[in-house]
């Protein structure tokens, strides 16, 4: 098991709270606990979840058209 806290920051776009939005939607795919913060978003469970969750994450918002940057703290515990 581990734990992420993951933040997504689309540039050069007045509609980032609707990209983000809609990346999240991708969670649900994966089985795992997330907590949706106003900051970051925090993800726990299987190794192999964690990661294909991120990486879907990442590759929704790019999908959307705009630049995203992704920053994300992984722990193992």
């Amino acid at each position: 098991m581990i734990s992420a806290e993951v933040s997504l920051y689309p540039v050069e776009t007045a509609d980032s709270d609707q990209v983000i939005e809609e990346s999240l939607h991708a969670l649900a795919d994966y089985h795992l606990q997330y907590d949706i913060g106003s900051l970051s978003t925090h993800l726990h469970g299987e190794s192999d979840q964690v990661w294909s969750a991120l990486r879907r994450l990442h590759e929704r918002a790019q999908a959307l058209g705009h630049e995203v940057v992704m920053v994300v703290t992984i722990s193992n515990g």
